[in-house]
């Protein structure tokens, strides 16, 4: 009989998860604190459009650069060192934004792009590290449930932090937006150091619930082998770019994160100059949204994991979400010729809800990415899908500042919710994990 037989799983999965939500939400919310800042930053620094979208655009850059060195790091020291030193070293730089304008001789614009690159190099490994948390704890029939927590936290971080962040620009200025979220963030980096182990060496975890990881396809001893991960080669790197499955996942998510950088970036500027609400009052507006995302992201990882233990069928499972959640998300292009404030939020509450229901990207790299090249998978995964960011916020910044409208942005967004659909269900093909050669 074996060891386990007849003791009951703990659930210290769960908890881990719950962790890893709260830190997402922190991590979107650092992402968008210039957002809800800038439009009060940009009036007093004197900064123009074009300036706030390169500004915007800051953290991307070097999010992308970074995203396959951190995967190669979190593989080979760990996901437990390499994430928490990042929490505590994006926090000190989103801090440090709230002086900003206050030292004579530096140009603001030239040093808010220097922070802002900081912030998204700093946290280069945390989606990478959510995604080799999610693939060591969690069975397969778990983790699209799993993923969409995690993943859900980029709505819900505005929905909680929109409105906290709105309030504090408008009756304390919008320095102390960084200087409040930054110091958050400190505490944040301790509590995961404290409370985040692997399910080989977790205090709590009992063997039942390691059966239950190990034998649902967990990789229980991911994080005591991370020592032995692979240093990186260009033959670690070719399999990932050469397959079709694979540029069609990439594809797909550089599309739909274009949907997800309009919102953390020039969504509450187009509430302000577009929409005519004070910064207060935008910051409330994109909670609605936000929740709607928040709310579509739980559907769409119950209903992806519902759909696998019913069917068995991993393709069908994770493409029907996608596609329902994308065909809604679209509607974002009717807020071109809605005119009541409410009307336009409401579509965009749509739009958002059908992006968080297609908000599968991290399942479906826990499902195909390489055992032994997890987190180098999930880097360049991240790497292709961030790329976005580098682009949207400049191109909506050209576009608003050569023709004074945001109605061709929002048509440039729906655009590639249309390109998403069809990289997911003509260029990806079945969903299977990828085998690397001998």
């Amino acid at each position: 009989m074996p060891m386990n037989a007849g003791v009951r799983p703990t659930r210290i999965r769960y908890r881990i998860i719950a962790l890893i939500f709260l830190i997402t939400t922190l991590n979107y919310a650092d992402r968008a604190t210039f957002s809800i800042a800038g439009e009060a930053a940009s009036g007093e620094l004197g900064l123009s459009a074009i300036q706030t979208g390169f500004i915007l655009s800051a953290f991307a850059w070097a999010y992308v650069l970074a995203q396959v060195p951190g995967g190669l790091l979190l593989d080979r020291f760990g996901t437990k060192r390499v994430y928490a030193a990042a929490i505590a070293l994006w926090s000190v730089f989103t801090f440090s934004q709230g002086f900003v304008g206050l030292i004579t001789g530096l140009s603001a614009a030239a040093t808010l792009f220097a922070l802002r690159f900081l912030v998204g190099l700093a946290e280069a490994p945390s989606f990478p590290g959510n995604s080799r948390l999610v693939a060591a704890w969690f069975p397969g029939p778990e983790r699209g449930t799993a993923t969409a927590i995690f993943n859900s936290a980029q709505y819900f971080s505005l929905v909680v932090f929109a409105p906290l962040m709105g309030w504090l620009a408008h009756d304390y200025g919008w320095r102390s937006v960084f200087w409040v979220m930054g110091g958050i963030g400190v505490v944040a980096a301790a509590m995961f150091l404290l409370y985040i182990h692997g399910p080989d060496r977790h205090p709590s975890i009992n063997e039942g619930e390691r059966a239950v990881i190990r034998d649902g396809g967990g990789l229980v001893t991911m994080e005591a082998n991370s020592h032995e991960g692979p240093r990186f080669t260009w033959a670690n790197v070719r399999p990932l770019l050469t397959s079709r499955m694979m540029l069609g996942i990439y594809l797909a998510q550089y599309c739909i994160n274009v949907l997800t950088y309009f919102f953390v970036t020039w969504f509450p500027i187009y509430l302000v100059k577009e929409r005519g609400l004070n910064i207060l009052e935008a910051g409330i507006a994109a909670a609605a949204p936000a929740a709607c995302g928040f709310v579509g992201g739980l559907a769409g990882g119950f209903a992806s994991d519902l759909i696998l233990k019913r069917s068995g069928s991993l393709d069908r499972a994770r493409k029907i979400p996608f596609v329902a959640g994308m065909v809604l998300a679209t509607m974002i292009v009717t807020c071109v010729w809605l005119e009541a404030e409410w009307l336009v939020i409401a579509a965009m509450s749509l739009a958002f809800f059908g992006k968080g229901v297609a908000s599968l990207g991290w399942a479906i790299m826990a499902d195909v990415a390489p055992k032994r090249l997890a987190g180098l998978s999930a880097g360049v995964f991240n790497m292709f899908g961030n790329t976005a960011g580098i682009v949207t916020p400049i191109v909506v910044g050209y576009i608003v500042g050569t023709t004074g409208s945001f109605d061709l942005a929002l048509a440039y967004v729906a655009l590639h919710c249309v390109i998403t659909i069809i990289a997911m269900t003509v260029i990806v093909g079945p969903i299977r994990r990828l085998e690397l050669p001998a």
